[in-house]
């Protein structure tokens, strides 16, 4: 069945309002924000690809370009996640003074029955959720407000952060904070630099996963007195 004519230019300005920053496109973005963050983390994701589909927005400008190698890519995002995480417990958590041990998560220490449920969260919520929303969504925004000059990609790279940081403040408390911005800078650097998305993404699931064998253990305390006592 053929649209109707009427009815095709008015799906148009829907798209358009969306991709726009006016009352619908701000809505579309506090919906994907506020469904990512406080109902189920990876409707945020399955959202933002409804979005991208809805408006004409090719996956690609989210930064869903394959990597030129799969093999590579998913194996340097693993090393380089865990090695992120590692970095952040046992150098830059403790200069900042953060608290050695992540309450909020206090409860999967030993907790077996907990771990496959945890682990899928990491790799779903965190991975694809998290970077499909805070990296990919967000520079797609960002940039058609401010460019993609070196200057504007510096500024989108810390206020994305800045955003992801404060976003972790009611489940994890002001040290929550601290690592998602930095984890943040890190993350959307290589995002803004590559414009892919999927090495983040791994790189995102192996940093929550080598967190939740460090809490499992309950080794926190001993990696965050590793340099500093």
């Amino acid at each position: 069945m053929t649209a109707h004519p009427s009815s095709a230019v008015q799906d148009d300005r829907f798209a358009r309002e969306l991709r726009g920053f006016g009352a619908v496109g701000v809505i579309a973005i506090l919906v994907i924000l506020l469904a990512g963050n406080f109902v189920f983390v990876p409707i945020g994701g399955l959202l933002v690809i409804a979005w991208a589909r809805r408006t004409a927005t090719p996956l690609a400008d989210i930064g869903f370009i394959p990597p030129k190698s799969w093999p590579v890519t998913i194996a340097s995002g693993i090393v380089a996640g865990a090695l992120l995480k590692l970095f952040m417990k046992t150098i830059l958590m403790p200069l900042l003074g953060a608290d050695p041990v992540n309450h909020s998560a206090h409860h999967l220490v030993g907790n077996t029955a907990a771990l496959p449920i945890a682990a899928l969260t990491m790799i779903f919520a965190a991975g694809f959720g998290e970077e499909t929303v805070w990296r990919g969504f967000f520079f797609n925004r960002f940039t058609r407000l401010f460019g993609d000059g070196v200057a504007a990609k510096a500024g989108i790279v810390f206020l994305s952060s800045a955003l992801f940081g404060a976003a972790h403040y009611l489940g994890q408390g002001i040290d929550g904070v601290k690592q998602g911005f930095f984890t943040g800078l890190v993350l959307g650097t290589i995002l803004a630099e590559t414009r892919r998305i999927f090495l983040p993404m791994i790189m995102h699931a192996a940093f929550d996963l080598t967190a939740l064998a460090i809490i499992y253990s309950g080794a926190e305390g001993r990696f965050a007195h590793l340099f500093f006592k």
